[in-house]
């Protein structure tokens, strides 16, 4: 009897440990594939996963596409740097219509995407595109679908709560890779990407063209900072139907926001329906030429609140005399700045170019615009650069 309860406790004993064994057993992903931060380019094709690791620093060498169907992973503290353009290929990364990317910065820690040029310089990359199926209204269809500028990728749709992923504590520098004066990459470009898309806490810093721009979509961007941009700071158009709120706008070259609906028909659908509050505009160095805001090719629907300008602009608002859906959406009043501020501006400053018969689509305020007025936020403390 004893022989056969110990038999009993040595089978029971090696049924045990080889559980035990196989449950230690590392879970290995299928669809994890390893990328090599020494040649950082090419596809991540369908069903596919891939996670960088933020303890190497991966380098651009060419671009670099996330397929319908796959996930990108970048954790906190990444630095990608992209490489000189010596042999004709760009330098940009792209995310495709259903595919995601995962941006998972910190304050403390956020991801870099930057040049790896010694002396880095506007313009040595592309810059991080996105394309969603949210609706824009450049398609010649409703609902349908276009072309990127840059990336020639395929975007727009009709799912409005699209995701295209989460994109947090990210600082992307020295973007604006030009094919020619008409084709060229902004430092975040969002094409038709959905609300289901988080954006959150993104700087573009040193910009060839414009900083951030939307064109169309609903995804809605909170706390968001452009310095230095050789166009506009930030650009939203082609039907673009989301919030904007904490923008921090310092130093660009022409206006610090440009808002239109179409470039071809002012009066395309679905309207440009843009909700902005909590920014602050401030001038710096560049010229401002376009001033402060710029209402352009039909402009759409605007609802700004606690807008604060700051600095020697000569003009608050542009709206061109030609621009008969602009001003008519205007004076209808669709476009309000309820409340905006201009402080320390020119001599001959005047607040807006529109001469129209809504006197109260404008009211002056004493605003903290995206919150310490003309002084950086303090949200934007320890991720950004150059504040």
């Amino acid at each position: 009897m004893k022989k056969i309860i110990l038999s009993m406790l040595a089978i029971a004993t090696l049924t045990l440990t080889s559980c035990s064994s196989s449950d230690d057993s590392p879970v290995v992903n299928p669809n994890e594939v390893a990328i090599d931060a020494t040649n950082f380019k090419g596809t991540l094709e369908s069903g596919k996963e891939a996670t960088l690791d933020a303890s190497k620093v991966y380098y651009l060498t060419g671009s670099f596409i996330v397929k319908d169907g796959a996930k990108l992973t970048i954790p906190a503290g990444t630095v990608i740097k992209a490489t000189e353009n010596t042999d004709g290929v760009v330098r940009y990364i792209a995310v495709s219509q259903g595919a995601q990317i995962f941006i998972n910065g910190t304050a403390t820690n956020p991801v870099v995407m930057t040049s790896a040029k010694a002396t880095p310089a506007k313009s040595d990359w592309g810059g991080l595109v996105i394309c969603g199926k949210a609706p824009i209204n450049t398609s010649a269809t409703v609902g349908g679908t276009a072309s990127a500028e840059v990336s020639d990728l395929t975007y727009g749709g009709s799912n409005s709560a699209d995701n295209s992923g989460i994109i947090k504590y990210l600082r992307i520098e020295y973007t604006g890779y030009a094919y020619s004066a008409t084709k060229e990459f902004n430092g975040l470009s969002l094409f038709g990407v959905g609300s289901g898309t988080t954006l959150e806490y993104v700087q573009a810093n040193h910009n060839g063209d414009d900083g951030i721009e939307f064109f169309g979509g609903a995804v809605n961007g909170k706390y968001l900072v452009s310095t230095d941009s050789d166009d506009d700071s930030i650009d939203f158009a082609d039907g673009w139907a989301g919030t904007g709120e904490y923008w921090y706008i310092k130093n660009t070259a022409k206006a610090g926001i440009e808002g239109s609906n179409n470039g071809q028909n002012g009066a395309a659908t679905p309207m440009t329906n843009a909700t902005l509050k909590n920014i602050s505009i401030v001038k710096g160095t560049l010229a401002n030429s376009e001033h402060a805001i710029y209402l352009k090719e039909g402009a759409g629907k605007w609802n700004a609140t606690n807008i604060h300008i700051d600095g020697a602009f000569t003009k608050g608002i542009k709206i061109s005399s030609t621009d008969a859906p602009a001003i008519a959406s205007v004076t209808a009043g669709t476009i309000t700045f309820n409340p905006i501020q201009f402080a320390n501006t020119a001599v001959d400053f005047i607040n807006s170019e529109y001469t129209g018969s809504n006197t109260t689509y404008l009211t002056i305020g004493n605003n903290t615009g995206a919150g310490n007025g003309a002084a950086a936020p303090t949200w934007a403390a320890n991720w950004t650069a150059g504040l």
